[in-house]
């Protein structure tokens, strides 16, 4: 095994894995590297830029565009081309579009360049859609995260509620609804559990259990 140690986390759109992974990255001192970021950074500049709908359009933004993460105090900032949009890349219109963008074959292969490329000199913790079948098939541990529908809808609803996003219960269950749709159907590396994956259910555990749960394969690995 490497010097440094990839734990990979899949799962739907608030199934826990951005709490999970920036608990295991301050506890371990690892990178954090949330990938679902780096999509919503295109969608945003896609949106103003107003080329949402003209694919060819959103590949150039995604070849050329300077995506920076930096994980501080629970946050992750999101830079692009110097410019922070932390603030403007988790609103409803994002969420519906998202998905979108991010099934585009050439957009995905360029941020799989990029999160590959961070994966090689560090240890670190990364979450998305495809971490575990396509960017780190050989990482350390590998976890697929799900949780029951309603639980997921009730935790995003908050999470919106108190950024005073005004948006109903229903709707946000029906937008998670229609991304796991569009990302379990998509062509290229769709939302799916690895072979070799530890399915987490997060419905009912607690999140202090699944830190233990997760820290526990870490000392294993160590120890090897």
């Amino acid at each position: 095994m490497s010097k440094n140690i990839i734990i990979a986390i899949d799962g739907p759109a608030a199934s826990g894995k951005s709490t999970l992974a920036k608990l295991i990255a301050e506890k371990l001192n690892f990178v954090y590297m949330d990938t679902g970021a780096m999509y919503r950074a295109i969608t945003f500049i896609a949106i103003r830029n107003g080329v949402i709908n003209d694919i060819n359009s959103i590949i150039a933004i995604a070849e050329s565009i300077d995506i920076k993460l930096k994980f501080e105090n629970g946050i992750t900032h999101v830079f692009v081309d110097g410019e922070e949009i932390t603030d403007f890349i988790r609103t409803p219109k994002i969420n519906s579009k998202v998905s979108d963008i991010s099934k585009i074959p050439d957009v995905r292969r360029e941020m799989v360049k990029i999160q590959k490329r961070v994966g090689k000199n560090c240890s670190l913790v990364a979450e998305g859609r495809d971490i575990t079948t396509v960017v780190f098939p050989n990482a350390d541990i590998k976890i697929y995260m799900n949780a029951d529908i309603d639980v997921r809808a009730e935790r995003r609803f908050k999470e919106l509620s108190e950024q005073n996003i005004k948006i109903t219960l229903d709707e946000v269950k029906n937008n998670l609804k229609e991304r796991d749709l569009i990302d379990s159907g998509r062509e290229d590396s769709p939302l799916k559990k690895a072979d070799d994956a530890f399915e987490l259910d997060t419905t009912s555990i607690s999140v202090d259990s699944e830190l233990k749960k997760i820290l526990s394969f870490v000392e294993q690995i160590k120890k090897t």
